[in-house]
C-alpha cells in the first residue's frame, strides 16, 4: 500500500515539472507540439476571464483540449509497465491524470468554482505572472517549491476587476452612442434638428416683436 502515497507525491511533483518545463519551458515555442498550451489554452483563457471554449468542443480533436488528452493518455501509457510491479503505485498514477483532466476541464468552464475550489489555477491564469502556480489539482508542491504567489482575493485582482468593468462599461458606451446616433439618422433626425432651428427661430423673433 505504500504505493499509494508514493504515487500521490510522484503526481503532484510530476504536474510541477511538466507544467514548467514541457508546457511552458518548450510550449512558448510555436515550433513546438507543446505550443498549445501557452499559445492555445493561456491565450483563450486570459482573454475569456479564465473560461475556455476548447473544453466545450468533443475530447478528440486537434485543439488544446484534443491535445492535452493525447498527453495525458501518453503519460498514462508510460506507466503501464509498472503494473506488475507496483500496482498500487500505477494505479494512484493512473487516478490522478484521469483527475487532472476532469478537475482541469471544469475550472475552465466553471469560472466561480474553480476561484473557490482550484485558486491556486486561477492565480496562475489571471495572476501577474503566469510563469507561477504550477500545480493545478494541489498546491503544496508550490508551496514546497516556493511557487506559489495567490492572485485571488487580493489588492491586485480588485484593480483587475475594476479596471475591466471600466473598459467594458467604455464599450458598452460607445455602442449604446453609435446605436443612438444611427437610429436618429435612420428616423429622420435631421427633420428634427431643423424643426427645433426653426422654433427657436420663431420664439427669437416673438422675443425681438415684443422688445
Amino acid at each position: 500500500m505504500i504505493g499509494i502515497p508514493l504515487g500521490l507525491a510522484w503526481s503532484a511533483a510530476g504536474e510541477w515539472w511538466i507544467h514548467k518545463y514541457v508546457l511552458h519551458g518548450q510550449g512558448k515555442n510555436r515550433e513546438s507540439f507543446w505550443s498549445f498550451h501557452w499559445h492555445e489554452h493561456h491565450k483563450n483563457v486570459r482573454r475569456n476571464e479564465h473560461r475556455d471554449e476548447c473544453y466545450e468542443r468533443r475530447l478528440l480533436g486537434w485543439h488544446s483540449q484534443g491535445k492535452e488528452a493525447l498527453a495525458l493518455l501518453g503519460l498514462a501509457a508510460a506507466h503501464a509497465p509498472l503494473l506488475p510491479v507496483a500496482p498500487w503505485f500505477t494505479l494512484t498514477v493512473w487516478w490522478r491524470v484521469l483527475h487532472y483532466h476532469r478537475v482541469h476541464k471544469k475550472s475552465h468552464l466553471d469560472i466561480e468554482w474553480a476561484r473557490e475550489n482550484l485558486p491556486w489555477h486561477f492565480d496562475h491564469h489571471m495572476g501577474k505572472d503566469q510563469d507561477q502556480n504550477w500545480c493545478v489539482t494541489n498546491p503544496w508542491f508550490d508551496e514546497l517549491m516556493g511557487t506559489r504567489v495567490p492572485y485571488v482575493g487580493t489588492e491586485a485582482e480588485a484593480q483587475d476587476i475594476a479596471k475591466r468593468e471600466r473598459l467594458k462599461a467604455a464599450r458598452e458606451g460607445k455602442v449604446v452612442r453609435g446605436d443612438q446616433v444611427r437610429g436618429d439618422e435612420g428616423s429622420g433626425g435631421g427633420v428634427g434638428v431643423e424643426a427645433v432651428r426653426g422654433g427657436q427661430g420663431d420664439n427669437a423673433g416673438a422675443g425681438q416683436s415684443a422688445a
